[in-house]
């Protein structure tokens, strides 16, 4: 009888997926709940992801044009009772102050007092105070188009919380948009989902097809929305990203007027665009195995991993010597933008429990270092997309020439495999008996197939299956065709999935 392969991560993927998935953010080291119900501890290895997240898009955004401000935590409640579609999408999720001091009562114990004139709404998504400035900045058409972003954290009281995917609290960027025209406005709407897709796909290593949301999942007061959704190892989709082409809703909720070049005055037409820490979570369904994480090159924190190998050795401080010289000569060499970042790990613990730590964590790439090596100038390399036996020993030289290189063929390769995954897991249907039964109990998957555009057959369909419509893809599958639940024409195939 075969014995079972033994893995750092129990259960596995294919025993319970939910689980498996918080034994990896555990292993890893990213993060754990904090004693605030919902919320999380972001710990430096996970936080190290959202700087590289955070500084990577920035760049992105400040090479388009977009500069950075930061606008209050607390929305007054009669700003987001301006837009009726915005208020009503956010109420249910609303933190709100009602107090702004604690005073002891006859037992000691604090209590809240001082009622607030008018409730404080603390930010769930910042378009309506962001709106507000906006009402006061803009004037001309000369002040157009004004192109602002803030990195945040914002709350949405969630029932149902999960690491990174879901959490009351998180990390976010929300990038708000004013134009003159229309027309301009959804140029930057597309452009900026272009930009979420590029880095999706060349940064995270994670493919995604992008889309207009339907009218029922589209954001609150949005005239339209299009995402960025990537299939999960599970067959889940995530959506990772979205924009919003606001129209003129908010405009006139707000009074964000200009005057034109013929003195007349007009609503400007408005955007916002957001990611947020649930990448991390993205980035852990998409590439982590049964070991623990495994991080695209671009995207992680750390490069390299040198463990020295003094137990026993003659001279350890020659062989720690070496390997700070070599951190520092590799710590020179530019990759896609960064530093390659190299760890020296000296602690004083068991080889093993350091190898299999830094496997877990997803380090791309770790080196050992011992007298052997040392005197032969060369170094033992693992690589994290391989097993964690195969192992092969690199001229030091030849190791730094080559190793950028290496690590691009990791970035590649995760991509790859990725892409062969979904589309393994993606298929098209022309009757509504087969998708039916394709999505009873647990069957997930990308499916592509030609819908009318109904909402009340979409929300038949998320009640009956927990299936809902991802998107309505702006590349391909445009054929038209007969809808496969109602029968009425349909302009093209749409995207459905179960979902996070």
């Amino acid at each position: 009888m075969a014995t079972a392969t033994k893995t750092a991560i129990t259960p596995t993927r294919s025993e319970d997926y939910p689980q498996w998935y918080q034994e990896v953010i555990k292993a890893a080291d990213l993060a754990e709940t904090s004693p605030v119900r919902g919320c999380m501890v972001i710990k430096p290895w996970g936080y190290g992801l959202w700087e590289n997240i955070r500084d990577t898009l920035d760049a992105s955004f400040k090479a388009t044009g977009h500069k950075n401000a930061y606008f209050p935590l607390f929305i007054p409640l009669s700003f987001l009772q301006q837009e009726a579609d915005h208020v009503e999408g956010f109420a249910k999720e609303c933190a709100v102050v009602t107090h702004h001091r604690l005073e002891p009562d006859t037992d000691g114990k604090l209590q809240p007092t001082g009622e607030l004139e008018e409730p404080l709404i603390v930010r769930p998504t910042s378009e309506t105070i962001i709106g507000e400035m906006f009402s006061k900045w803009i004037e001309s058409y000369r002040d157009l188009p004004l192109l602002i972003n803030q990195w945040a954290n914002v709350v949405r009281w969630e029932m149902r919380t999960r690491l990174f995917l879901r959490t009351t609290e998180f990390l976010w960027q929300e990038g708000h948009t004013a134009h003159a025209t229309e027309q301009e406005a959804i140029d930057e709407t597309l452009q900026m989902l272009d930009i979420y897709k590029d880095f999706a796909q060349n940064v995270m290593a994670m493919p995604v097809i992008t889309g207009a949301k339907s009218e029922g999942e589209r954001f609150p007061g949005a005239v339209e929305t299009y995402s960025i959704e990537a299939m999960m190892q599970d067959g889940k989709a995530l959506q990772s990203g979205t924009s919003h082409f606001l129209g003129q809703n908010f405009s006139k909720a707000q009074d964000i007027t200009f005057q034109n070049d013929n003195k007349e005055v007009e609503f400007a037409w408005t955007t916002s665009w957001g990611v947020s820490t649930r990448l991390i979570g993205g980035l852990i369904m998409s590439h982590a195995d049964d070991d623990g994480l495994v991080l695209p090159p671009r995207l992680a924190p750390s490069h390299i991993v040198i463990i020295p190998i003094t137990f026993k050795a003659d001279d350890p401080e020659a062989i720690l010597n070496y390997c700070h010289k070599l951190a520092a000569d590799l710590g020179v060499l530019n990759y896609h933008g960064r530093n390659v970042s190299v760890e020296i790990d000296n602690r004083d613990i068991r080889g093993g429990e350091k190898t299999w730590g830094w496997v877990k964590n997803g380090i791309p790439i770790r080196l050992e270092i011992g007298p052997r090596d040392m005197e032969s100038d060369s170094v033992f390399m693992a690589r994290r997309d391989k097993g964690h036996k195969e192992k092969c020993g690199v001229p030091r030289e030849e190791f730094i020439a080559t190793v950028t290189d290496i690590l691009d063929e990791m970035q590649q390769g995760l991509f790859d495999c990725a892409l062969a995954r979904r589309e393994e897991a993606t298929t098209t249907i022309d009757s509504k008996d087969e998708f039916y039964e394709h999505f009873k109990g647990d069957g997930n998957g990308f499916v592509y197939s030609h819908f009318c555009g109904e909402p009340a057959v979409e929300d038949e369909i998320k009640t009956d299956l927990k299936v809902t419509l991802r998107c309505i893809p702006l590349d391909g599958h445009n054929e038209e065709g007969t809808c496969i639940f109602t029968g009425k024409p349909s302009k093209q195939r749409v995207l459905w999935a179960k979902s996070y």
